[in-house]
Parts: C-alpha cells; structure tokens; sequence
C-alpha cells in the first residue's frame, strides 16, 4: 500500500491531483472543525487507493443540501458513505432515511458526554432505517467498513483488504518476538 501524508488539509487540498479514481465512497463530516479528527479516514482510503468525495454538511443547519447530496449520490457513482458527526450526531441516519446505500455512521467524542450521545444516536435507529457503526472516534475501521462493503463486488479492494490484514498479523508477530527478547517468559508453540 502507498505511503500518505500526515497533514489531513494537505490531504484533503490534494486528493483530487493525487487520487485517479472514480469516487465510490462519499465521506461527509457534519462540521469543518471535524476535520482533523477524521483525517484517519482519508489516509486510509488513500492507501488502499480507493477514490471518494468529501462533503460538509449538517443535517440540522443545512437539511436541504443533505437531501440533495443523498438524491444524487448514486448517480455519481457512491456505494457506501461515512458519515462523521458528534453531539446528537443525527448526520448519519438522516442520511440513512434518504439513500439505500450503506451508511457508516463515525461517532465523534466532541462533547461533555465524551461521544456517547452521538455513539447512541448512530445505533439506536429505527427499524427500517439501519446505519452501520464504528466506535467512537475511530476513522479508520469506519473507513476499513467502507472497504470491506465495496469488496463485496470488487475482488482488487478485497486483494488489498487480505494483504492489509497479513500484514497486521505479521507486526503481531513481530511485536511478539520482541517482548520474548526481553527475557519474558514465552509462550512456545
């Protein structure tokens, strides 16, 4: 997988020269200030060389863009979508009322409740209306999630998928050895 860069507004400025794929994945962050904490989600897709869309957009202040972005998703190629939003995070299943592509519903900790009120907003939807859900500010399995639904159809993302996960195996592994070095007990198969 491709190196990335650290700086998420770099990334961000960038990903239209650097990224040479349709857009599949729609990521939209529910405010500006959400940016950095979501910056996992960009490099991320960028490393395995995934094409996406960033948006902001609130479904409170701005109710008709939101409607308007989810009509025309589809059309644009999105399959999936990550929705990044805090507080009452209602971000993620209002667009889940509105399209019948997946939503990944990424809670935020920006509040005094420490993001369980937006974790408890991304799970408890109604029957009917089904968002997907990570942990609490955790970008990267939200934007791991999003791979893992376009490998469904695509053999190239689940390749990329398979390597990534040998390789988390590996460091393990490796990780392992190290604490044995350290004159630790082991434990020896």
């Amino acid at each position: 997988m491709p190196e990335h860069t650290s700086d998420s507004d770099e990334r961000l400025h960038t990903s239209g020269e650097r990224q040479a794929r349709k857009p599949e994945i729609g990521v939209i962050l529910g405010s500006a200030s959400d940016l950095d904490r979501v910056g996992p989600v960009f490099s991320t897709l960028e490393d395995f060389q995934a094409g996406y869309e960033v948006a902001v957009i609130s479904a409170h202040r701005t109710p008709g863009l939101l409607a308007e972005y989810a009509s025309t998703a589809p059309g644009r190629g999105i399959k999936v979508i990550i929705a990044a939003a805090g507080l009452s995070a209602a971000l993620p299943g209002a667009l889940a009322a509105l399209v019948d592509i997946p939503v990944v519903g990424l809670p935020l900790d920006v509040g005094t409740l420490k993001g369980i009120d937006a974790l408890l907003s991304v799970t408890q939807m109604p029957p009917g209306v089904p968002v997907a859900s990570v942990g609490i500010d955790n970008p990267k399995n939200a934007a791991l999630l999003a791979l893992r639904i376009l490998g469904v159809s695509s053999p190239e993302v689940l390749s990329r998928l398979a390597s990534y996960r040998e390789s988390m195996a590996q460091d393990t592994v490796d990780k392992g050895r190290r604490v044995s070095e350290k004159g630790l007990p082991a434990w020896s198969r």
